[in-house]
């Protein structure tokens, strides 16, 4: 859906929109600061343009550097408007200056032309969050040439045009001096806040034309205004229409132009009519690929199907985003992990999107190691292009064992050699089924369904039967038990009787209902995480932390941004920052694409 802000057509100072400084924030390409192009008006009755490639010419500012550009006059910029008052711009493209009209010296005679000129004055802006991409750097210098193009292919013969629904403020150009126009790109975020602020819509569109031309004023500038395009829906519908991000640009770039310039599809059919004819004339002079978008807009039932009314940033779009964190960590199992202790492509595919942006995952899980690259080898998760290997950090067995750079050891933890035993003596006398963990191996004291399941379920190390407790214990450190029972054995009877069995010297912890877990008292996946923190020297405030079990918690509040899974424990979505989807529902998919950019 394309919108013209009708209000700001007569509004000489429109309210500030309530964004922050940050949020607002554009760079200027360096070689797109505002290009002045000469164009001759002659002194016929129909307003007629001459544009040369050998006239154009950039003007660099001498002395001013306070910016004045199209959200200066947008949004408010002023002694009133503290948060609007300074700029921010991308590192790679260091001070921009100001634009000043002014015309740069010569020592050349100056050549001889009939009629009028008229400067054409454009701005190709590039909104601070938009990472540099360079795809759409590219397209930004490409329309350094192609909007002063169709500016001028749209404002010919404008005056004397005979369309019945175009409002007539613009029309004779050749009574100005010179035209000023913005283009700026962004992604949905953006334009989804300017959408709320200037609409009452809460949600994304494709273009916004934002009118900044007042007829009542007598001025020599005819300051049409700001075309805001977004790259990211863009994007999209340029895959689903089959052609180039380029294309559906310029798609987007002449239906916003036409909007500045008096078109309103939405007001009647006939309006509608008239602007789709335009739209398709325009296009057609200028040689460029597709259809107007209006025509385009139409699928196959007859109803316009352009906004994006989610506000998650979908699968492919986070090129568009710069990370807000340098850090996620993940838990495995009712996390990363489905129902059915898989990992779906959805999710993979989230986890490789986050990883190419930049933004590096760490595991931590109840896990083993081997257990994580077994069941991310899966998913082609694993090696120098995946999120683990035998060399990448990471915390395992709730933090008994945490690997830090190059995968190298730096903490371990082991179970009192007492408690050891006599959880070793209470699965022979109670049959119940019990593994012990030993770094990278499973030991158990009988075979046993349950005991099977988590090698062929849960990709752990399969278990290795040892005949008698003094041969389990013997010459081995344990790190962490754990007894494997019904949801309602261990709820009803494991999880009490250890509670106050291990006392000071080991604590009891649950990631999954039909498991209860034994691990040294004073101990947690939240300890593991901070430990790995300060071997890597990164603050909690740079990480994301994803869980869904109450042996998250720690690691949720010690993030600066704790998302707990709907399917997690009532304790674990407590102490979180947000609730996600369930993991049958690629949960946390949806919040690295929510969230973490």
């Amino acid at each position: 859906m394309v919108s013209r802000l009708c209000p700001l057509l007569r509004n000489l100072h429109p309210p500030a929109p309530s964004l922050s400084g940050d949020g607002m924030a554009v760079r200027v390409l360096p070689r797109a600061i505002p290009s002045t192009y000469v164009v001759t008006v002659s002194a016929s009755s129909r307003s007629h343009f001459r544009l040369s490639p050998t006239l154009s010419r950039l003007s660099f500012p001498t002395s001013s550097i306070e910016p004045s550009s199209i959200f200066e006059r947008r949004f408010g910029n002023g002694p009133g408007r503290k948060e609007f008052s300074s700029w921010s711009f991308a590192r790679s493209f260091g001070r921009v200056l100001a634009h000043r009209r002014e015309y740069r010296k010569n020592s050349r005679r100056p050549v001889k032309r009939k009629g009028k000129e008229l400067d054409l004055s454009v701005k190709i802006c590039i909104e601070e969050q938009l990472p540099d991409d360079p795809e759409v750097l590219d397209i930004a210098e490409m329309l350094r040439l192609n909007v002063p193009m169709a500016l001028k292919l749209a404002l010919d013969g404008l005056k004397d045009s005979e369309y019945k629904t175009r409002d007539t403020a613009i029309g004779d150009v050749g009574s100005f001096e010179s035209i000023e126009l913005s283009v700026l790109l962004c992604n949905d975020e953006f334009i989804r806040a300017l959408n709320k602020e200037w609409r009452d819509e809460d949600k994304p569109t494709d273009v916004l034309s934002m009118s900044q031309h007042i007829p009542e004023l007598k001025i020599p500038i005819l300051m049409l205004g700001d075309i805001v395009i977004s790259v990211e829906t863009a994007a999209k519908q340029a895959e689903e229409r089959g052609h180039t991000l380029l294309d559906e640009i310029r798609i987007l770039l002449v239906h916003g132009l036409l909007h500045l310039l008096g078109f309103d599809h939405e007001i009647s059919d006939e309006a509608e009519t008239e602007m789709e004819e335009k739209e398709e004339a325009l296009l057609n002079r200028l040689g460029w690929k597709g259809k107007g978008l209006i025509h385009s807009a139409y699928d196959t039932d007859g109803t316009t199907s352009i906004e994006t009314i989610d506000d998650r940033k979908m699968e492919g779009g986070l090129r568009f985003y710069r990370p807000k964190f340098r850090y996620i960590f993940c838990d495995m199992d009712g996390t990363l992990l489905n129902s059915k202790s898989q990992i779906t492509c959805a999710t993979a595919q989230a986890l490789k999107e986050a990883t190419s942006r930049g933004v590096k995952v760490v595991i931590a899980t109840g896990k083993t190691r081997p257990a994580v690259i077994n069941l991310m080898k899966t998913v082609d998760l694993v090696g120098k292009d995946g999120i683990i290997s035998e060399f990448s950090p990471g915390v395992f067995l709730q933090g008994l064992l945490v690997y830090g750079r190059q995968g190298r050891e730096i903490s371990r933890r082991n179970l009192d050699p007492n408690v050891c035993r006599e959880a070793c003596l209470y699965s022979l006398k109670h049959k119940v089924p019990l593994i012990a963990f030993s770094e990278d191996r499973c030991l158990t004291l009988f075979d046993h369904p349950s005991v099977e399941s988590l090698h062929t379920i849960y990709y752990e190390p399969k278990a290795e039967i040892i005949p008698s407790v003094e041969q389990l214990l013997a010459g081995v450190e344990i790190q962490k038990m754990i007894f494997l029972d019904t949801a309602e054995g261990v709820a009803s009877t494991l999880r009490p009787y250890w509670m106050e069995a291990t006392g000071e010297y080991a604590s009891v912890v649950q990631a999954v209902p039909d498991m209860l877990e034994i691990v040294p008292s004073g101990t947690s996946k939240g300890r593991g995480v901070q430990m790995l923190l300060d071997h890597l020297g990164v603050s909690p405030n740079e990480i994301m932390a994803i869980g869904d079990g109450e042996n998250d918690m720690e690691m949720l509040e010690l993030a600066s941004l704790g998302v707990a899974l709907s399917n997690g424990s009532e304790k674990a979505k407590a102490v979180a920052n947000v609730i996600g989807s369930s993991n049958d529902e690629d949960g946390a998919a949806d919040a690295i694409y929510r969230y973490a950019f």
